[in-house]
């Protein structure tokens, strides 16, 4: 199906592209979508896709046929066979109810065992009640500023063995925030540098890994990290540490901005918008 950019353009609220997340504004427009359309069910990544760094292929796909699209609404279907199968429906313009109405019956005919609904807001927008928000944050560099360089974060691969050591330990404690897996990555070197802070011989936070990624419109991408301090260790200016000491990587490494998602009012969130991000909108998470 061939998207009318005249159609979907007023209905979207937040750069957010099915399959692919948010994407900067000036990257935004039909050929991205056009490009989801196109390698739906090919397992194919596009150059651009951020996630190719994680698998070998591509897992969530849009669901061609059944994609509904007028002027005043566009529902953009898409499933993913990891687990036992998710089933999101894209919902842009007015009309939730029709859209959980498709999703539901999408996620019956496709077996799977989760359903859910992704709308969007404005920046300025009222939000839902009740329900997961992330804010889509938007980043841009220029040079490494004073307060970018920070000496009490530094890469994992320069500690000393036995500071280097205490990592798996940082990792196990904190593998709800992704640790684990990036640990495993690390060891197996598949992944880009991870910055740390230490504090009495041991690892305390990190962020990373640190890589940056083309987009589709021939800018260099500073790509999401994870985040993390031990809990006994926050409150100290270690996730600030560790926040600059990665924005000094992007820009000395040619990065041309950064996008994030945070969960609206976390800790991330408050530390984003305290440095000076700029709020694309609101990304809503409805489970059926």
């Amino acid at each position: 199906m061939r998207l009318k950019w005249d159609w979907l353009q007023p209905v979207m609220p937040v750069p957010y592209v099915p399959t692919l997340g948010p994407v900067h504004p000036e990257a935004l427009g039909p050929g991205l979508f056009a490009d989801i359309v196109r390698v739906a069910g090919t397992g194919s990544f596009l150059r651009y896709d951020k996630d190719q760094r994680w698998a070998e292929r591509k897992d969530e796909t849009v669901l061609p046929e059944a994609i509904e699209h007028t002027a005043v609404r566009t529902l953009i279907p898409t499933v993913a066979r990891r687990g036992q199968g998710v089933l999101t429906l894209y919902s842009y313009g007015a009309g939730y109810d029709e859209a959980a109405g498709l999703a539901s019956e999408l996620a019956a005919s496709h077996a799977t065992s989760t359903a859910r609904v992704i709308t969007f807001h404005a920046p300025n927008e009222d939000l839902p009640t009740g329900i997961a928000t992330t804010r889509v944050q938007l980043r841009e560099f220029a040079q490494p500023s004073p307060e970018d360089q920070e000496e009490r974060a530094g890469p994992v691969h320069g500690l000393s063995e036995s500071v280097k050591a205490t990592f798996a330990a940082f990792a196990d404690r904190l593998t709800s925030d992704g640790f684990a897996f990036l640990y495993h990555q690390m060891e197996a070197g598949t992944v880009g540098p991870v910055l740390a802070v230490t504090d009495g011989g041991q690892v305390v936070g990190a962020i990373g890994p640190m890589e940056t990624l083309t987009d589709s419109v021939g800018a260099t991408r500073l790509l999401p990290q994870y985040l993390g301090v031990l809990p006994e260790y926050r409150g100290h200016g270690h996730g600030r540490s560790l926040w600059r000491a990665a924005m000094a990587w992007g820009a000395a490494h040619g990065a041309d901005y950064q996008l994030l998602q945070t969960e609206t009012g976390g800790a991330s969130d408050r530390l984003c918008q305290a440095e000076g991000l700029r709020s694309l909108g609101y990304v809503c998470t409805t489970k059926l």
